[in-house]
């Protein structure tokens, strides 16, 4: 049996990032895939200054990321509200990347490769048939026979973790509190980034993200709890394609790529949920997907590190527990936050106000771009340990490139 520091369940970017801060921290690692890569995943595909910034500090350069159906930079983005008011945002420019659209599966493929050129071993095509925990170690059976022994275990396996329904039989399928429906389109005619908070989807909303090519991501995300049947929500794209607002962003020549694609979201933000002995959870296995606003790469990448740190530094204490603390300070109380917002973006009258009042001067919408897409914490004015003299004034990433 290979014995080992740390096991890491999944490479996409959670545990890629765990790997990443794993392999730096002088643990010995490997990390197992069912996949093999370049692999699709279905997603939004965009990417908050915050998550630019992770991605950065792990290794990655803006060269990783470009290339064909790979990297778009957003400095233009349109809101409209449920009553059709239409306000016009921009972020910042010259100082930094803060926000972007990098497809899946060249972002992934991209981490991916940083952790092959790791001291990480890697082992890809290799699904986890069994998990049992004991006092001191995990044990792991994998599908072409190989059995692994480690210390902690990192399940990067997503929201319907096979880890945990391994070590829980008994645990509930969920289908996650959002559900959420994109398809690939080209020659969509416009470069900015629209988001749509249609009447019926609130406190959801339809996003038209850019890509490079002409190409877009497009979809909507939608909750789950609003007593729609399975087929009502697949009735809902054509619908919403059809609208003639969504017709005009798209422009007379966009044309669907591919087939239309739908997945679970799960927002749920519980600290049990985050640790099970010596196994901690990241990303959508940790339910950790921004509650308001869909966003979960940045929260799968910062889980991912932080998990790597906390058992890397578990000489010092628990990792698990550890591992909860670091993870309420870094995401959770703004994960808590975001709830709560949630609920005023739920109905039309606090859509309304709410996008009446960001657009009420020039100020209001500058500093709603930069807040929309994580330039500082959306919570900084309740957590004083995160005030300072920049506090509002953060650069973007890859500033050098």
């Amino acid at each position: 049996m290979d014995r080992y520091d740390l096991a890491i369940v999944g490479s996409g970017p959670a545990g890629a990032a765990a790997a990443i801060t794993a392999s730096r921290r002088g643990l010995r690692t490997v990390v197992i895939d069912k996949a093999t890569f370049p692999r699709d995943k279905t997603c939004g595909d965009g990417l908050t200054t915050h998550a630019l910034r992770l991605v950065e500090s792990l290794g990655l350069r803006l060269a990783d990321l470009d290339g064909a159906g790979g990297y778009r930079s957003v400095t233009d983005i349109v809101l409209r509200g449920p009553n059709g008011r239409v306000i016009n945002l921009a972020l910042p420019q010259g100082n930094g990347e803060y926000a972007a659209v990098v497809s899946r599966i060249r972002l992934d493929a991209a981490l991916a490769n940083l952790v092959e050129k790791s001291a990480c071993e890697v082992r890809v095509d290799a699904e986890v048939v069994g998990a049992t925990q004991r006092d001191t170690h995990i044990e792991l059976a994998l599908s072409d026979g190989a059995r692994i022994e480690a210390a902690h275990l990192v399940a990067a396996d997503g929201h319907w973790s096979p880890i945990r329904r391994a070590l829980h039989p008994e645990y509930e399928r969920d289908l996650g509190e959002w559900h959420a429906v994109r398809q690939y389109f080209s020659n969509a005619s416009d470069p900015k980034l629209y988001v749509s908070f249609e009447r019926d989807l609130l406190p959801g909303y339809f996003w038209i993200f850019p890509m490079p090519d002409g190409r877009a991501n497009v979809g909507y995300g939608v909750l789950r709890n609003q007593g729609r049947s399975g087929k009502q929500l697949k009735a809902l794209w054509p619908d919403l394609l059809a609208r003639p607002h969504i017709q005009r962003i798209l422009g007379p020549h966009a044309q669907p790529e591919g087939t239309v694609r739908a997945w679970p979201i799960p927002t749920r933000y519980d600290p049990s949920v985050l640790t099970d002995g010596r196994v901690l959870y990241v990303g959508d296995a940790a339910k950790v997907v921004d509650p308001m606003t869909g966003e979960g790469i940045a929260q799968a990448i910062e889980t991912g590190i932080l998990a790597a740190q906390a058992i890397a530094g578990s000489q010092l204490g628990d990792a698990a527990n550890n591992y909860r603390r670091m993870v309420h300070y870094a995401i959770g109380r703004d994960l808590r936050f975001a709830s709560s917002l949630q609920r005023v973006l739920a109905h039309d009258i606090g859509a309304r106000a709410a996008l009446a009042t960001i657009d009420l001067t020039a100020f209001t919408r500058r500093n709603f771009a930069r807040w929309m897409f994580e330039d500082y914490p959306r919570k900084v004015l309740f957590t004083p340990d995160r005030w300072g003299r920049h506090a509002f004034q953060q650069p973007g990433a890859f500033r050098d490139s």
